[in-house]
């Protein structure tokens, strides 16, 4: 997951240094083809195989937390978060599917209101093909809209596709390896508290906590089939 979050680091970069202005609305795509698909060492299973053992297994269990939205979610709801400067959302829409015979879901759309904008965040179970081998259609990953602009950074990819009113024609942007302190969260977590620094970024616990709240007014938006707003007192 760390290697995904490397492209966005550049995406973050050009968004925080005013190339696409203000952010105004952001859309994230991820999932995989689900949790079954892979035994040890990533060996593929057959489909039979997977839907036998689907009812069975933990990752479809609600009381164990199973199902896409809350598998994956919380990466596009923290890392939008970052790109969009802290701000959180007036109020969070969910649905999510009912497969038949399942008791979580494997499919969500996730739009999420703010006083500037729009962001959808979806998630999925059962991508054509995984995205660290081939990129499914949609492609995993994000798009930030802006004022000025739009930036893609997709998983996996070593750039970043920058549109600009200076330039509208779509153009990559290198994303390099970031260096120390900055190669892992481990490596990041033990520079901080060495050097008695606050944790910044999509780790630090305010733009963590808002991510998680939009999670939370997911579930509970997909369950009472509703649009739930978010607590203005815990700003």
């Amino acid at each position: 997951e760390f290697r995904r979050v490397l492209f966005r680091s550049k995406a973050f970069e050009l968004v925080d240094s005013g190339v696409i202005g203000e952010v105004l609305n952001v859309w994230h795509f991820g999932g995989n083809r689900g949790p079954l698909w892979h035994g040890a060492d990533k060996d593929e299973k057959t489909p039979q195989q997977v839907a036998k053992e689907k009812p069975e297994s933990w990752f479809y269990k609600k009381a164990h937390g199973g199902g896409s939205l809350l598998d994956y979610l919380g990466y596009g709801t923290t890392l939008g978060t970052w790109y969009q400067g802290g701000r959180r959302p007036i109020e969070v829409t969910a649905c999510v599917d009912q497969p038949k015979g399942l008791e979580v879901d494997e499919h969500s759309i996730v739009v999420a209101r703010y006083a500037h904008g729009l962001s959808k965040f979806e998630t999925r179970w059962g991508t054509f093909t995984d995205p660290w081998t081939i990129q499914p259609q949609p492609r995993c990953g994000f798009v930030i809209a802006g004022t000025e602009g739009t930036i893609s950074s997709y998983d996996y990819d070593p750039h970043v596709t920058v549109q600009t009113r200076r330039k509208p024609t779509p153009h990559t942007v290198t994303a390099p390896n970031p260096k120390v302190p900055h190669q892992n969260p481990v490596q990041y977590l033990l520079h901080c508290l060495d050097h008695g620094k606050p944790l910044e970024g999509p780790v630090s616990i305010r733009i963590s906590r808002i991510g998680q709240e939009i999670v939370d007014a997911a579930v509970r938006s997909a369950k009472l089939k509703k649009a739930v707003a978010l607590d203005a007192s815990s700003k």
